[in-house]
């Protein structure tokens, strides 16, 4: 049996510890012990993304020269501009078909911002955190920041330093690739915590609104999404972008972290042939501002609280709606609850009352199990889609061949 699981792709051997998990959830629930494999492996991937992320900047920019290609400019276009349409898929949806909700009071024990100004400077104070401290809470702004400068300083240092920068790279990275390995162990015990602890009696009676949100999100990954790709590389986008939803998307959905995913997205990039010292600035970026996932949700649960509520919205107000909810998105990472309680800030847009716009991020955590793993896998797969096409498109320019198939067989 060993053998044979060994035998298999990683990806066979999560479906099978996927099948495992739901059958266990169904028939042994009282097993609680399961839960272990679950826990352990996202604190694994937890505990050493921001050490691989400060490591390989690090060590990526010490050693950079203008010859290299970083690509930033193009993957920050493509991370804002995506993140907008998706709060325009959102807002149209939620119009098309509106949805209503019973609210009921229900608290939350952390207290949402209350002006845009206040989501800006919560993420420019992250940026300057203690490194230290933003490596233990996963602060990814800061931990760029600090790698960077760190990195800038070492481009004076000894070919020795720059050398063992390098290699200690590496040695993370290796460390990274054996937790990868107990992926199907870890998500067998995430999949029997989710089927044997929630069940699905409490979305039954928000299934509208979480229809809406899940169908919003598949439109944005198999419409919007690949059509800006074939824009960039000019060929059939949907090879790289089923490659990126079954590598990143699937393990995306059962950590429901997009931290935890970084170090499976590098792996990827190094698979497909990508330039290290361009992915390892983008993928974790775009863990931070590559957020399409949580412009729908703050749009369509703000405009489930104003179709509630009966509240007539003029279109002015509706655009203003799609560019508050992608920039707040863009902050969510840097706020404790994420896209959720960012939703009183767009309900107030509205003249929602706190209290009501409260009762709606409630909602959200009850529905949370499900709408939270398809945002996390929607943003963090399309942060190793877009940083491919962006490189892709630096080839395309300079009449390169892409070997696409080549690069997403390995």
């Amino acid at each position: 049996m060993i053998e044979f699981l060994k035998d298999l792709s990683l990806l066979k051997r999560i479906a099978i510890g996927i099948i495992l998990g739901i059958l266990c959830g169904i028939f042994l629930p009282h097993w609680t012990f399961i839960t272990i494999f679950g826990s352990l492996f996202v604190d694994a991937l937890k505990a050493i993304a921001p050490i691989l992320v400060f490591v390989l900047i690090l060590a990526s920019i010490s050693q950079h020269n203008s010859d290299n290609k970083s690509y930033l400019k193009p993957v920050i276009t493509l991370y804002l501009t995506a993140t907008l349409f998706a709060s325009v898929v959102a807002v149209f949806a939620s119009f098309l078909f509106p949805v209503k909700i019973a609210l009921q009071q229900t608290s939350t024990q952390q207290a949402a911002p209350q002006s845009i100004n206040e989501v800006l400077n919560t993420i420019l104070t992250n940026i300057v955190q203690n490194p230290l401290q933003a490596m233990i809470e996963g602060n990814y702004l800061a931990v760029l920041f600090w790698s960077a400068l760190i990195g800038f300083a070492l481009r004076l240092a000894s070919p020795a330093v720059k050398k063992a920068t390098q290699e200690i790279a590496q040695a993370i990275t290796l460390v990274v690739q054996l937790i990868i390995a107990f992926a199907p162990l870890g998500i067998f015990g995430l999949v029997f915590q989710s089927v044997a602890t929630t069940g699905l009696k409490g979305l039954l009676q928000y299934g509208q609104l979480l229809l809406l949100l899940v169908g919003s999100m598949f439109f944005v990954a198999l419409v919007v999404y690949p059509i800006m790709v074939f824009f960039l590389i000019r060929e059939n986008p949907y090879p790289l972008v089923f490659y990126c939803l079954k590598n990143s998307a699937i393990p995306a959905f059962f950590t429901r972290s997009s931290a935890a995913n970084i170090p499976i997205n590098m792996l990827l990039a190094k698979n497909m042939g990508l330039t290290e010292s361009a992915y390892s600035i983008s993928l974790p970026l775009g863990a931070t501002i590559n957020m399409g996932g949580a412009a729908i949700t703050i749009s369509t649960m703000t405009l489930a609280a104003v179709h509630t509520l009966d509240m007539q919205v003029s279109p002015v107000l509706t655009l203003i709606l799609c560019i508050l909810s992608a920039l707040s998105a863009c902050g969510a990472s840097g706020i404790a609850g994420g896209s959720l309680l960012l939703i009183p800030l767009a309900c107030s847009l509205f003249g929602i009352s706190n209290d009501i716009a409260i009762q709606v991020v409630g909602v959200g955590f009850i529905i949370g199990v499900v709408q939270d793993a398809i945002e996390t896998a929607v943003n963090s797969s399309s942060d190793i889609l877009f940083t491919a096409a962006a490189e892709f498109r630096d080839l395309r320019i300079n009449n390169q061949d892409i070997h696409l198939k080549e690069r997403l067989s390995k």
